[in-house]
Parts: structure tokens; sequence; C-alpha cells
């Protein structure tokens, strides 16, 4: 709840999206369902997102999410299939969802990627700290903007 709080109230007051905190949390503007301004000045790419998607150490999204990834064996069947996306979501609505899904519904079980504080049993390491960075963010929106085909 404490999460939901605080994106309401940035988005309320209006924080420039590129502030950094401390934690190295880039502070962002939710509008609707969405964040439409990128975390960072550079682009995403897509090709850096997917080494992430695919990744099991770094982003683990295929845990839980099957996509259009052949090469990669054992793909989750608990979270919507990523093939498509781009052509269901906007641009914002992904951001918001890798950045802070607890922020559209309070009883996701997906990890907030780039938020760090409001979570119980986090490991030594990743106390205060995000799971992503705002460029591996981007990375990743930029390549699921990029799905677009049908689930088959």
């Amino acid at each position: 709840m404490r999460r939901v709080a605080g994106a309401l109230l940035l988005a309320t007051i209006g924080l420039a999206s590129t502030t950094v905190c401390a934690e190295g949390i880039v502070r962002y503007v939710v509008e609707g369902d969405g964040i439409p301004a990128p975390l960072t000045a550079a682009p995403g790419d897509p090709s850096r997102g997917r080494l992430i998607v695919v990744n099991r150490q770094v982003g683990a999204c295929l845990l839980c999410h099957a996509g259009p990834f052949p090469e990669e064996r054992f793909q989750g069947s608990v979270a919507p299939d990523l093939r498509g996306v781009g052509a269901r979501l906007s641009t914002a609505q992904i951001r918001l969802r890798v950045v802070d899904p607890a922020a559209l519904n309070a009883e996701t079980v997906m990890p907030s990627y780039h938020v760090a504080s409001g979570f119980s049993r986090v490991a030594r390491a990743w106390q205060g700290k995000p799971a992503l960075s705002a460029d591996q963010i981007e990375d990743v929106v930029a390549l699921l903007a990029t799905l677009r085909g049908p689930i088959p």
C-alpha cells in the first residue's frame, strides 16, 4: 500500500521524472495507468532489454511469463504471455507495470523492479536498492514495446 501511495503522491505533486533519489531510484510521474516520461534521457535498447528479460539472474521475467524467445526453455505460465504486449499496452503502461506493478494492483505477485522500499525479507545485498536501474528499465520497456505479434 505504501508503494501505491508513493506513486500517487509523485503523480499528484508532479516531480520531474529525471530526479534521482539517494537509492538510485529515478522519480517518475504516474498519469492514469502509466508513466509517460522515460526514466532516462537516452532511449532504451531492445537488444539489451532482451538480454535482461531472458536472464534468470537479472530480470527473471521468464520464471512467470512466456514470450517469443524460442531458444529459452522452461518459460513461465502463471503470468500473461509477453507476445503482443506492445500491441495491448502503450509504452507508458508497460513502463509502470515494470517499474511498480503494485501501483496498479496492490495484490500482484510481480516484483517492482524500480522501487527500493516497502518490502519485507529482502537480502542484505539488495536492501534499499532497486532490482533494475533506470537504464535497464528503459531497455526492457523498449523490448516489450516491440512485441506486437499475436499469441500463437
